[in-house]
């Protein structure tokens, strides 16, 4: 395995859940691939038959408002953020490859997939683990529900020996009782 071109904290800080999807944003991609974030859309632009809705969105205002007030952009760093950004699902970046045919470009998209794929399973990870802990949630909650269950019969018998009731006498009665 080659050593990565970026290192895989920069690529996946820069992950970000949009529309229930995880997507990088075009001018983090054009960082990473070394060219003009103008230079990337425009490629796109020209390709934009091989980047459907769920490869690739461009960002509302509302989004882009709740985007920039997350990751807290300075007004220096607005530069270049004139346009509403594109934003790339893991296919559309995969995609870019293709039109951005550079050797930087292929190479980083290997990684940004890989990454991408690690996300996943760390997710799936994740799943499997929260559905084990909702297993025992719900054995404990039974076993709570047997203890209280138990604890009621045992307040029962112990009123039932403290104050207990008159009995019938059993057994042959004669008259001289």
């Amino acid at each position: 395995m080659e050593t990565p071109i970026i290192p895989d904290e920069i690529v996946m800080n820069q992950i970000y859940y949009i529309r229930g999807q995880k997507v990088m944003i075009d001018r983090d991609l054009a960082v990473l691939y070394n060219v003009e974030t103008r230079i990337l859309k425009q490629a796109v632009r020209r390709n934009i038959t091989r980047f459907p809705d769920d490869f690739m969105f461009e960002m509302t205002k509302e989004e882009f408002q709740n985007w920039r007030s997350q990751i807290v952009i300075s007004n220096s760093d607005l530069m270049g953020l004139r346009f509403m950004p594109f934003c790339f699902t893991e296919q559309g970046v995969a995609m870019l490859s293709s039109v951005l045919n550079s050797e930087r470009a292929i190479n980083v998209n290997i990684q940004i997939i890989r990454i991408f794929t690690r996300i996943r399973h760390m997710f799936m990870d994740n799943t499997e683990l929260r559905l084990e802990i909702e297993k025992i949630k719900s054995k404990l909650d039974n076993q709570d529900k047997n203890m209280e269950v138990v604890f009621r019969y045992l307040d029962e018998l112990i009123e039932d020996k403290e104050d207990p009731k008159p009995r019938k006498r059993i057994g042959f009665k004669s008259e001289d009782w």
